[in-house]
């Protein structure tokens, strides 16, 4: 598998790479890494579990978040269909 340069902007390459290989997003994997290389590890780690569940939010809300990330024709999607475009966007 060819390695992913990713660039300058990111802080801690090896960590980058292995979140890619788990899938996560490139924009998702960068922000980790960095936060990673920031601090350490461990600590970001420990940092998570602040998100609600998605089925908890109104549907204002996740359009709100959906609006925020740019997710295309959220207007006219239902509470789940936005959940589910929320939840594989990454």
């Amino acid at each position: 598998m060819p390695q992913r340069d990713p660039g300058p902007s990111v802080k801690d390459q090896e960590m980058y790479e292995a979140l890619r290989e788990d899938g996560a997003s490139k924009e998702k994997a960068a922000r980790i890494a960095n936060a990673a290389a920031a601090s350490s590890r461990s600590e970001v780690g420990r940092r998570g579990g602040k998100a609600t569940d998605y089925e908890d939010a109104t549907k204002d809300e996740l359009l709100q978040r959906a609006r925020k990330i740019g997710i295309k024709g959220r207007s006219s999607m239902k509470k789940d269909e936005l959940i589910k475009a929320l939840r594989e966007h990454g």
